[in-house]
This record gives structure tokens, sequence and C-alpha cells, in this order.
């Protein structure tokens, strides 16, 4: 990880390994503020005492680091004017796994470091070939609670699974829900119901034997 200590956006779900790595390239005499949401979303009033924080006065250098799966655009337009013009020794840092849920406003105002990480492997646990009204139930109550990168990476290997297997009818319709179902996941969307509009979709285009 080749980190520099300065004002940016960090691509990465590893929160603790990339603020460690900052913490070992900081200045001696630097101090870090951490507003970390590794499970859930950065609210409106996290982004308030990060302003607020942001205008303290302070000698030495202060990395102020925010990091969340999700910002929502309210919070992100919150944020916007302090990362615009930061207060004297405040260096903001924004870590989340999805570049793609960031403001262009936002990623136009910090360079932008994309940590490369190992694709996590995730068991599908789920007959592609096969599927069925209660396996579908069965597979969406057993992943109920996925984070943003976990869903991620099962639906790829659903959409996967789906193409081999030759089981479907993957017209139009069905690869632009693909598409628009991994756009939802970018952009926040609750993993349970962009899994099931997935399903639902699929098994809809099954072809009958």
């Amino acid at each position: 990880m080749n980190l520099e200590p300065i004002s940016q956006i960090i691509i990465s779900k590893n929160y603790q390994d990339v603020i460690s790595n900052l913490k070992s390239i900081a200045p001696q005499d630097s101090r870090f503020e951490l507003f970390i949401k590794e499970d859930s979303n950065f609210l409106v009033s996290d982004a308030n005492e990060v302003i607020a924080k942001a205008h303290l006065a302070s000698k030495e250098k202060v990395f102020i680091c925010l990091g969340a799966n999700t910002f929502s655009d309210i919070v992100q337009n919150r944020l916007l004017k302090v990362i615009e013009e930061p207060p004297k020794n405040k260096i903001f840092i924004l870590i989340t796994p999805l570049k793609s849920a960031l403001l262009p406003t936002i990623k136009s105002r910090l360079p932008i470091t994309i940590i490369k990480e190992e694709v996590q492997n995730i068991e599908l646990n789920l007959d592609i070939k096969n599927l069925n009204l209660q396996s579908v139930y069965n597979f969406l109550q057993e992943n109920r609670r996925l984070k943003p990168q976990e869903a991620i990476i099962l639906m790829e290997t659903i959409t996967q699974e789906a193409i081999k297997s030759q089981s479907y009818n993957l017209d139009k319709s069905l690869l632009d829900t693909f598409s628009k179902v991994r756009i939802s996941l970018d952009i926040g969307c609750p993993t349970d119901f962009a899994l099931t509009t997935l399903l639902l979709k699929l098994l809809a285009k099954k072809i009958k034997r």
C-alpha cells in the first residue's frame, strides 16, 4: 500500500489497514480524528461533527479520516465546502470501497487512490440451473445482511452462472436488469432488495423445457 500523507479519496474496503498505513507515514507531531462507519451509512450528524472538528484551531497537522460504505448526496454536499476549502493544518481522507458512490463534485476536489485488493470468494450456495421460488426465498433469507461489496461479488457470480447454464432467455431486458442492479449496489441500494430484484427477474426469464 503506497499512500501519501495528503488530502485524498482512497478506494478500499480495508479501513483499518488504510488508517494504519497513513499513521505510519504521517508527521510525528500530527494527530488523527477518525469518523469510520464500517457497517453503517455516514449520517448528516456525522458530517456536522466533522465540520465542527475541522474548524477547531490546531498547530499540528490533523488527519480527518472519513470512512463508510456509502455517503448520501446530502452528506457529500454538506461536506463539500470544508473539503474544497479546508481549514489550516487539516487533511481530509475519504475512504470508501465504491468510487461510483461519490458525487463528481467530491471526486473533482481530491486526488483518488485506488487500493488493489484480493477479490473475496463467496460460496454461492444456489443452484442457478434449477432455480425456483423456494430456492430464491431460502437464498435471500440466508443473505439478508450482506455488505454491498459482498452483494456485488454474489451478483457477478449469479450472472456468470446464469450465462453458463444456458437455462435463461438472456434478452436485453434481463441484461439491463443485471446492469441496473450492479449500479444500484454501487450507490447504496439495500442489498436484499437488489438481489431480490435480480433473482426474480432471472426466474421470470427461465426457459421452459
